[in-house]
């Protein structure tokens, strides 16, 4: 989650991408070492793509995110300065136009208990198809095993999100790969982060 400033000139800012940017990082480093392109889905604020992408100077950065958050990322981008960073492009999952782009990996990071499911359902179908063959899938977040939760904070960070929306919530594990399955990806590895997380990692085969 981000916080907006009330005065519209300012950046948007995110404690939690401060605080999870770096065991990101720790992860997908090396599995983006081969990748040239990588498509963010759902790029909030901004702040992941600039942190990344300086890291990943080999990499083109492409962000995307729904109209209303376009001001702020630019705000991210235009401030950075980066040769290697692409967009925002206009990504509602289920509704837009998916980039006419080939990508070797997709990230994406605290998004899916935001979603409804019919979204949930289109990210993975729409990044079936632009993922380029052995193309990886790279999504952060909590996530449940068996529809249990993984600890108390999730569980009430679940309760929370759904008395905001009741149609968001965390995912099952189980659901999410049947989805990968259906857009031809398969489970390589799922990763353990701070703050009962997971970074799970599927590519196109």
């Amino acid at each position: 989650m981000f916080q907006r400033s009330e005065h519209k000139n300012m950046k948007p800012h995110s404690t939690s991408c401060d605080e999870n940017r770096d065991p990101i990082f720790s992860v997908i480093q090396s599995l983006l070492a081969d990748s040239s392109r990588v498509l963010e889905i759902g790029t909030g604020t901004g702040q992941h793509a600039v942190y990344f992408a300086q890291k990943l100077p080999y990499l083109s950065w492409y962000t995307s995110d729904c109209v209303e958050n376009h001001a702020g990322i630019r705000m991210w981008l235009d401030e950075a300065g980066l040769n290697n960073t692409y967009g925002p492009l206009d990504l509602n999952v289920s509704i837009s136009n998916w980039p006419q782009l080939t990508f070797d990996a997709v990230f994406s990071a605290n998004t899916l208990h935001i979603m409804h499911w019919p979204d949930v359902e289109a990210m993975f179908a729409g990044v079936g198809r632009v993922l380029c063959k052995h193309g990886r899938l790279l999504v952060y977040g909590p996530f449940n095993y068996a529809g249990q939760y993984t600890s108390d904070s999730n569980a009430k960070f679940d309760e929370w999100l759904r008395s905001r929306d009741p149609k968001s919530g965390i995912r099952n594990y189980e659901d999410l790969n049947a989805l990968a399955h259906q857009a031809g990806l398969v489970l390589k590895h799922d990763y353990a982060m701070p703050a009962n997380n997971r970074i799970l990692y599927w590519e196109k085969e």
